[in-house]
């Protein structure tokens, strides 16, 4: 915590009542998301080392259901069974808190997910004091859980154009965007080419993951489970001050 950088904690009021207000643009969403896949990335890594799972991956855990069920592994299954109802109930509540502050015409509908995955990643650090296999559960469904609210945060904020969390599916986009400029090229009709503005956001979201994820991995390492700190002090401080300043 005493190496986050000042200048950055300074700058988050101003950058969160920006990214996080009621009015949006492709500029706030992009600039949102590029800060969550990071913290993705970050979180994601951070599930591995201090859990040995990677707790974004869904696919993995579905696979890993079907797989145990057929050699009849109920601890395993009932793992990846908890970590999906875990991110499938992050997803949920984030959906349901942005509903009810829209409804209410509150215009902190999309601070208040962003704060409650912070309050979730402080919990998240003190995992660390859970040695028992219960202690363990706990964590990764407490970082499934802000997984599915990232997510799901995210894609209703920019209307489903962008998911940070699903990487899988930013690198098939990255590979879709390839073959139309491919087929451009040596195709003989008039197809549209490569979508130039898409394909830069793709490589920016997935580069924010990558690079994210390589500070998650140093940083977990180095802190173990408190280096969730730092990541729950940037999603405070982008939502805090929108929902403070409504409140006062």
């Amino acid at each position: 915590m005493m190496a986050f950088p000042r200048k950055l904690i300074r700058r988050l009021p101003v950058a969160g009542r920006a990214l996080v207000g009621h009015r949006r643009s492709a500029g706030t969403d992009l600039g949102l998301a590029t800060i969550l896949a990071a913290i993705a990335g970050a979180a994601n890594a951070g599930g591995f080392f201090a859990l040995g799972q990677y707790t974004s991956h869904m696919t993995g855990y579905l696979s890993q259901v079907a797989d145990n069920i057929a050699i009849l592994n109920l601890w395993i299954t009932f793992t990846s069974l908890l970590a999906i109802g875990a991110f499938v109930t992050g997803a949920a509540f984030s959906t349901l808190l942005i509903n009810i502050a829209r409804n209410s015409h509150l215009r902190q509908q999309y601070a208040w997910p962003l704060a409650v995955q912070g309050v979730f990643l402080i919990c998240f650090s003190w995992g660390g004091i859970f040695t028992t296999e219960a202690g363990r559960l706990f964590s990764l469904a407490c970082l499934c859980f802000i997984m599915g609210m990232q997510n799901a945060t995210i894609t209703k904020i920019s209307g489903a154009r962008i998911r940070t969390t699903h990487a899988t599916g930013m690198i098939t986009d990255i590979g879709i965007e390839l073959g139309r400029a491919a087929y451009r090229v040596i195709g003989r009709d008039a197809a549209p080419g490569l979508d130039g503005r898409k394909f830069a956001i793709l490589l920016r979201l997935v580069l924010a993951y990558v690079l994210g994820g390589i500070i998650g991995a140093v940083g977990y390492a180095q802190a173990g489970f408190f280096f969730s700190l730092p990541l729950a002090v940037i999603l405070l401080g982008l939502s805090l001050p929108t929902l403070l300043r409504r409140a006062s």
